[in-house]
């Protein structure tokens, strides 16, 4: 049984320190820039699944038939697991190369793929488990967060969009993405995006710099602001 957490969080910005000057201009203070980055971001990425409803519309089929062997059933719930995390249709795998241990309190390790991205999981057997028990209980631990381009596009939307309630933020863009790939857990992706505000520099103009960083149990990205 699937008992893993899906969160995104979103972390809200600040007010940043910007320069005057052209569009083309930058401004090293405070990280802040005017050069607008390459990916516009004018609305909902296509494909990209709301968070509540990931459990409805991502379903990996078929179900593992119920005699099957208890390993093949881990790595069908880590597939599950990675897909709903990518929150966007994709070609999903997963492997425990040494198999599952079933015995209570256990910890065996898997790899789940999306979209070519490996992201290792930690399968810790549920300290109740019961040998022979025709129903084990388990926990997946993701050890890498999973960052996919259009989930990132598509929350930063959310967030500073026209339909998120701000009235301060516009022109929203980020840096190009890969597709999917794994990060470290609880640190900056090294990505950022940004928006247009009017209030960048002590009421100027200018775009406001966000850094991107993966939460520490990789279920969200955070967007923190650059000061």
């Amino acid at each position: 049984m699937e008992n893993s957490k899906i969160i995104v969080v979103l972390v809200a910005a600040g007010l940043l320190a910007t320069g005057c000057g052209s569009s083309d201009a930058e401004d090293g203070a405070g990280g802040a820039a005017q050069k607008a980055l390459p990916v516009a971001i004018d609305g909902p990425q296509k494909d990209v699944v709301p968070q509540r409803e990931t459990g409805e519309k991502l379903k990996i089929t078929p179900l593992p038939a119920m005699n099957a062997p208890f390993v093949e059933k881990v790595e069908h719930n880590l597939r599950q697991a990675v897909l709903r995390s990518a929150r966007v249709p994709g070609e999903t795998s997963a492997k425990c190369p040494d198999g599952v241990d079933e015995k209570a309190g256990a910890v065996s390790q898997c790899v789940a793929t999306y979209e070519g991205a490996e992201i290792p999981y930690e399968v810790k057997i549920s300290d109740s488990a019961k040998k022979g028990s025709s129903l084990i209980f388990f926990d997946t631990t993701p050890k890498k967060g999973l960052l996919v381009a259009k989930a990132v596009y598509d929350s930063l939307n959310e967030s500073y969009g026209s339909e998120s309630g701000r009235t301060d933020a516009s022109k929203l863009a980020c840096e190009e993405m890969p597709a999917a790939k794994a990060v470290p857990l609880g640190k900056d992706t090294g990505f950022t995006c940004q928006y247009w505000t009017k209030f960048a520099n002590q009421g100027e103009p200018g775009y406001a710099t966000l850094r991107l960083k993966m939460g520490a149990q990789g279920y969200g990205l955070g967007f923190e602001p650059v000061e």
